[in-house]
């Protein structure tokens, strides 16, 4: 076993790809741990990299966002996952696409890898569509290999995205507007989200794109219920949630405690003593967020 021990240590010790993460806000967390690099150990050095690796590529689509990536030698190497992109057994990364069958959309998702998904025909996750599910258009608007893009006959048609944001990744998914933004003003909004302090009184975005929800639940500093009750006690340090299957639950509260980056991460309770919440429902706010989503 010491064997064993040794190299867990030596890899989350000295390895390039073990980092000090980054807290300054939930968003930065996130964005983090969802981190694509090609430097490392079996990877390129910075040195080395020439202008074909770093440039945005086809099969990045739905998989790597093309537009975060850092100012400076490292732009290019290091990425970030897309917000649909998933990591499969085998080491690639996939994206989802609903299927297309006869020019008729399902509800039918697969999982494609970049190889994959060259050898079918892609529509737009905005195509007009009729309520059937078939294409409300003559011809539609899809790409072939190598991100070619043409307009087909619907029968030709594959397979179709599932959402307009999928080709981009999660801090580049809350700019309100993104398509109206030039590429070089996006990277460097989406770089610069992650650099904001929590403030002690949070408040949401008038205008937001509702991906606030989902990213301050999945950063994961958020308190949210593991089981559908009713709140019996509520205080600055604690929240007892008596169960629907009669057990009690209590969660703590975390109060200004120091971020790595020596941000503040401060919790505050958001519901009231009888009040009824459903599993997975946010019970207490973390810092940035308004009433459970990013602020």
């Amino acid at each position: 076993i010491r064997p064993v021990v040794a190299s867990i240590k030596e890899f989350f010790g000295t390895s390039q790809l073990s980092q000090f993460m980054d807290q300054t806000n939930p968003l930065a967390g996130l964005t983090h741990k969802r981190r694509l690099s090609a430097l490392g150990p079996g990877g390129l050095s910075r040195e080395r990299a020439g202008f074909e690796v770093r440039d945005v590529h086809p099969s990045h689509y739905g998989r790597m966002c093309p537009i975060e990536t850092p100012e400076g030698p490292n732009i290019g190497l290091i990425g970030s996952l897309s917000s649909y992109g998933r990591v499969n057994s085998f080491g690639f990364v996939e994206t989802p696409y609903r299927r297309v069958v006869d020019g008729r959309v399902t509800d039918e998702i697969d999982y494609l890898t970049a190889d994959e998904e060259d050898r079918h025909v892609v529509a737009q996750a905005n195509t007009a569509l009729n309520a059937d599910g078939t294409f409300a258009e003559t011809r539609v608007l899809a790409r072939r290999k190598g991100g070619e893009f043409e307009a087909v006959h619907p029968s030709e048609v594959d397979y179709m995205d599932v959402s307009p944001r999928q080709m981009v990744s999660v801090a580049t998914a809350m700019i309100p507007f993104l398509e109206h933004d030039d590429a070089n003003r996006a990277l460097m909004g989406s770089n610069m989200q992650r650099q904001s302090v929590p403030l002690l009184k949070s408040e949401a975005p008038l205008v937001g794109t509702g991906m606030e929800y989902r990213a301050a639940t999945d950063a994961g500093d958020v308190i949210t219920a593991e089981k559908a009750g009713v709140v019996e006690e509520v205080s600055a340090d604690y929240i007892t949630v008596m169960n629907d299957d009669g057990t009690r639950t209590t969660y703590r509260v975390a109060k200004f405690k120091r971020s790595n980056q020596g941000t503040c991460f401060n919790q505050k309770p958001i519901v009231a003593e009888g009040d009824r919440v459903e599993r997975g429902q946010v019970v207490a706010d973390g810092p940035c967020t308004d009433n459970g989503e990013m602020a």
